[in-house]
């Protein structure tokens, strides 16, 4: 049986405007006529999720993070019970530019992951290195970001949830991660992800993502290549072409 991809476009604090952000909604959203096997996110900035939102049809909504809180007295922070409200489905969350630029923490991103699964949300927990290591080490980065992240969240909890594994030496620098590399992450998530939850199978879908381009999506998800269930865009989500090329370079593979 063929499983679905899944295809996430981070915008990050992109476009500049409104008008711009249902343009590029638009655009996707005509390029993913007749794709199949592959099911896509559009995550744009807070303030165009509404607008942009209505754009999709064959693509769902998601957002680049939420509050733990409901409501209340957290200046800046945008709540889950406020992104229910516009049909949001995805939530990133532990994206390595929060960790590096806005301090948070594995405790803090524990508990959006619980107000995110509360809430009914598909939790995409970003994990990733911060430089190339070795494998010992990579290992063990990648373990305490996960025993941190989902301390206390359990296989049943997080049965719909989402891994994205992004090496943070190749988020923005053009220089993806190989294929074999991303392969080698999975096990290893696969493998800690077995031992937190004390269980012989995961079935969690485990995305790449790091300078992603049209011209290397199939061999991360090719089961000869990388053998991801997906992947998480950054930088290329932006530009409609290539991200589209993306998705059907993608959609061609079959994922058993």
């Amino acid at each position: 049986m063929t499983k679905k991809l899944l295809v996430i476009a981070n915008w990050k604090m992109n476009p500049d405007s409104p008008g711009r952000a249902v343009r590029l909604a638009k655009e996707v959203e005509k390029g993913l006529r007749g794709v199949k096997n592959v099911s896509v996110v559009i995550a744009p900035p807070y303030p165009f999720l509404e607008s942009a939102g209505r754009a999709l049809k064959r693509a769902k909504l998601g957002a680049q993070d939420l509050f733990w809180q409901n409501v209340g007295p957290y200046t800046g922070e945008v709540s889950w019970r406020q992104l229910k409200h516009l049909k949001v489905k995805y939530v990133i969350l532990g994206h390595s530019e929060r960790r590096i630029h806005l301090g948070e923490t594995d405790q803090v991103i524990n508990k959006k992951i619980k107000a995110a699964i509360k809430a009914g949300f598909i939790p995409v927990l970003a994990v990733g290195e911060q430089k190339r290591m070795s494998n010992k080490k990579m290992h063990r980065a990648l373990l305490r970001q996960l025993s941190g992240d989902l301390a206390g969240v359990s296989a049943r909890a997080f049965r719909k949830g989402v891994i994205a594994y992004e090496p943070v030496w190749a988020i923005g620098t053009g220089l993806s991660a190989t294929p074999r590399h991303a392969k080698k992450a999975l096990g290893m998530i696969k493998e800690i992800l077995a031992g937190l939850w004390k269980t012989k199978k995961v079935s969690t879908p485990v995305l790449y993502g790091g300078s992603v381009k049209a011209g290397n999506a199939a061999a991360f998800v090719s089961t000869k290549g990388g053998a991801m269930q997906g992947m998480l865009v950054g930088g290329a989500s932006l530009k409609p072409k290539e991200f589209i090329g993306i998705v059907r370079n993608s959609s061609s593979i079959n994922v058993k």
